[in-house]
Order: structure tokens, then C-alpha cells, then sequence
């Protein structure tokens, strides 16, 4: 089992930067997928980045902005924001990928104001 726990969200003005932390505990070794979806309401879940085999995948709506680091640690990894806009206004969730199972953390509000 594992389990991931997200912070770092918040308010922030357009143009500026947040980032978030996802704290990952548990069976930690058999992770070898991991990343970032994001979500508004009335909306499905859409990725963010998410990272496997040493290759990441950016949505492209973030692609240049935003940036995950901290992946070979496992343990931690990150979410860079930079340059928000109001259309990045989500709750954000990591994600990791044993092999066997999808695990989710409980969502961190992010809220871009104009």
C-alpha cells in the first residue's frame, strides 16, 4: 500500500509561482509511475505531468510553466509552478503507479486570481 499527501496549494496572482509537495509513505519501492492531475468542478480529472521510465509528460496547457522534480527520491516529489493564470485554477492531486494498483492523495486547492 501507499499513500501520498499533498500541500503547498494556496492563492496566488497571476504571473506568480506556487509549489506543491506530495509526501509519499508506505510500499514506496514499487512506485514507478508518478505525477500530477488537476481538477475544477463540473470538470473530469486531467493530467498535469506524470513521469515513468525517466520521461515526462506534460499536459499542453502547462508545458514550459510547470516542471516536477524530486522523482528519484520517491519518497517526495514536486510540482513547480510558474507563470499561473487564472485557468490553472484547480484542486491538484499526485498520483502514483505500483504495478498493481493507482493511488491518489486527497487534492490541495490552488487558486489563481487575476
Amino acid at each position: 500500500q501507499v499513500q501520498l499527501v499533498e500541500s503547498g496549494g494556496g492563492l496566488v496572482q497571476a504571473g506568480g509561482s506556487l509549489r506543491l509537495s506530495c509526501a509519499a509513505s508506505g510500499s514506496i519501492f514499487s512506485i514507478n509511475r508518478m505525477g500530477w492531475y488537476r481538477q475544477t468542478p463540473g470538470k473530469q480529472r486531467e493530467l498535469v505531468a506524470v513521469t515513468s521510465a525517466g520521461y515526462t509528460n506534460y499536459a499542453d496547457s502547462v508545458k514550459g510553466r510547470f516542471a516536477i522534480s524530486g522523482i528519484n527520491a520517491k519518497n517526495t516529489f514536486y510540482l513547480q509552478m510558474n507563470s499561473l493564470k487564472p485557468e490553472d485554477t484547480a484542486v491538484y492531486f499526485c498520483y502514483a503507479y505500483s504495478g498493481l494498483s493507482d493511488y491518489w492523495g486527497q487534492g490541495t486547492q490552488v487558486t489563481v486570481s487575476s
